[in-house]
């Protein structure tokens, strides 16, 4: 049952709400990376959901259809698959937290804050708010708070509920004074901030051309001063990277163009380059999730560990014919996946996308948008002459629950404990509720807990959830997955 008295609902009462979504093997290391490491990747920031952080979150209630429901409030972490760690606030508070959920990170324009008009709201907020700004007695001043004091779990609590005002466009109240105060604060003052950028990207994530010229080029983006590049292994004999004037290069910088110089006379075949940087990936930088269909709730960056970030990008080669590349890349505005072919060949390409017969020219580019739905999952393979074939899979993540009538009981802001406790509360600082069902005393009906539906129904583990494991930085290309080179006819 939750325990509320006059000072809000305890610490071990959101605890166990927290830990809803936690089983005992929550807490252990991050299983495998969400793309193995042969599949190139524009982004190459990839992690694993962990789960609230132990001292940063309390009870909010959410407002909706009449009806008042509890959900836990404030920062995630999780874990990069390359190591160090990042915290998180949701952006789809009905959405449910999965535990271990891969994710991958993306532009905001394959999220649902491309079509968000106050998407640059919610990134001033974490720029002017914990754990960006660290200290607290002054984010409390500015807020006017009582007594100008807040803790690390009214400062998360109270910026996760600001965010969902702007994320969800929902009436979110904070079960906490000071935290709801915070709320009032940033939701207030929030101004626009512009999309910040990746870690580390490569773009295009694919290219093709003539074995004796200059492949590419692919452009370098990063926040990190240098990056490392190198040829994978396996890489035939004289095939290097060079700048655009020739010179062999083994690291670049942000706006670089390098290229794959491949010699006369090679045989017609693939390789790939490896980008690395050691940097943090920014606040602001949007996760969304996707393997199957383990659909997880999506997150954007608050805070950051210093980490490895890799990418990667392949080049096709051949002496003559048709020479092909293809990536792909959520296009929420358009309702699907955005698949672009190009051929640097001397002969067409015929190629198909799923069921659809496509050319494209020589030294041409074809994009097609295949439609996807919300939430489904997709598996879009290309097939072309000389056994050319790539599949790019992911699930389409564009819009949050709220929006889509995946509002209710079946959501979850953050972990939350067991539906219909019949217990009452008369929480301060938030909307009073009465036991499921019931009234809230103020005309309002209670609906009950945001319930974690993505959960085990395992024994939740109870207090001090251990904190964080994390991400990193990256584009908006999905799981490119080379089967088979090129061959010339």
């Amino acid at each position: 049952m939750y325990r509320v008295g006059s000072g809000g609902i305890s610490r071990l009462a959101v605890a166990v709400l927290a830990a809803g979504m936690l089983t005992g093997g929550a807490l252990a290391s991050a299983g495998a990376a969400f793309a193995d490491e042969s599949t190139p990747n524009a982004g190459g920031a990839s992690a694993t959901l962990g789960g609230p952080v132990d001292g940063a979150f309390q009870v909010a209630f959410v407002k909706q259809d009449g009806r008042l429901q509890r959900t836990i409030a404030g920062l995630y972490g999780m874990k990069l698959d390359n190591g160090g760690r990042i915290q998180t606030y949701c952006v789809d508070i009905h959405q449910p937290a999965k535990n271990f959920a891969k994710y991958q990170e993306v532009p905001w324009k394959s999220s649902s804050l491309g079509s968000n008009p106050d998407a640059g709201k919610i990134n001033w907020i974490l720029e002017n708010s914990y754990p960006n700004v660290t200290d607290l007695n002054a984010l409390a001043r500015a807020a006017g708070v009582d007594n100008g004091r807040l803790t690390a779990e009214q400062a998360a609590a109270g910026t996760q509920v600001a965010i969902w005002r702007f994320s969800d466009h929902l009436d979110v109240t904070a079960e906490d004074k000071r935290s709801e105060k915070l709320a009032d604060y940033l939701q207030e003052n929030a101004k626009h901030s512009a999309e910040p950028d990746a870690s580390l990207s490569l773009n295009p994530p694919a290219v093709s051309g003539k074995s004796g010229e200059k492949l590419g080029p692919v452009k370098v983006s990063t926040n990190a001063g240098s990056v490392q590049i190198a040829t994978s292994p396996g890489t035939p004999a004289g095939v290097k990277l060079v700048d655009r004037n020739g010179s062999e290069v083994t690291s670049a910088k942000d706006g670089d163009d390098v290229f794959f110089d491949v010699p006369a006379g090679t045989p017609d075949g693939t390789a790939s380059l490896t980008a690395k940087a050691s940097t943090k990936v920014p606040v602001g930088r949007v996760f969304t999730s996707g393997e199957g269909d383990k659909r997880s709730q999506t997150q954007i960056v608050a805070g950051s560990t210093e980490s490895s970030v890799t990418s990667t990008a392949t080049a096709n080669w051949a002496a003559k014919g048709p020479i092909p590349a293809a990536h792909a890349v959520v296009n929420c505005a358009k309702g699907g996946v955005d698949v672009t072919v190009s051929n640097e060949g001397d002969k067409p390409f015929a190629y198909t996308v799923g069921d659809k017969e496509l050319t494209v020219q020589p030294g041409g580019s074809e994009t097609t948008t295949v439609p996807v739905g919300e939430d489904e999952a997709y598996k879009i393979v290309v097939k072309g002459a000389n056994g050319f074939e790539e599949t790019f899979e992911g699930v389409r993540d564009c819009e949050t629950a709220s929006t889509t009538g995946g509002g209710g009981t079946t959501g979850g802001g953050g972990t939350t404990g067991t539906p219909g406790t019949g217990t009452s509360a008369s929480p301060s600082g938030g909307p009073s509720t009465a036991s499921t069902g019931g009234s809230s005393g103020s005309g309002e009906t209670t609906g009950g807990d945001l319930a974690q539906t993505g959960g085990s129904s395992a024994t939740p583990l109870i207090a001090g959830i251990a904190l964080a494991l994390v991400a990193v930085g990256g584009g908006a290309v999905f799981f490119l997955r080379k089967k088979n080179a090129p061959q010339a006819p």
